[in-house]
């Protein structure tokens, strides 16, 4: 088990465009075995946890994985616009099931 900490974000529009905040004094650490992220159309972000794990990016600036979804970095999974860029809701949800799917199967080895 590790720990995470975790903050609630407040979205706004500023000139047309989306943007989030940490909302003041939202912090908190859990105890967690297993963390998925669903970032929606936002392309992976190289600072922090991504280059803290040391994780491979291709040509483009996604996230590499192998067959099964994972990552350079064992039992890391990448999937979605995280590793194929911006796309289509159906695909990330496709792309979702696709990936706990493979995890499913990892944990089960």
């Amino acid at each position: 088990m590790s720990q995470v900490e975790i903050v609630q974000i407040e979205w706004f529009q500023e000139n047309g465009k989306m943007g989030m905040v940490e909302k003041s004094g939202s912090s908190e650490v859990l105890d967690v075995d297993l963390v998925l992220l669903a970032m929606g159309f936002v392309h992976p972000i190289h600072e922090g946890i991504a280059d803290e794990l040391g994780l491979e990016y291709d040509n483009r600036g996604n996230i590499k994985v192998k067959t099964g979804y994972q990552t350079s970095v064992p039992k890391i999974f990448a999937t979605g616009d995280a590793t194929i860029g911006a796309s289509l809701v159906v695909r990330a949800i496709n792309y979702g099931r696709l990936t706990a799917k493979a995890i499913d199967a990892y944990l089960k080895q």
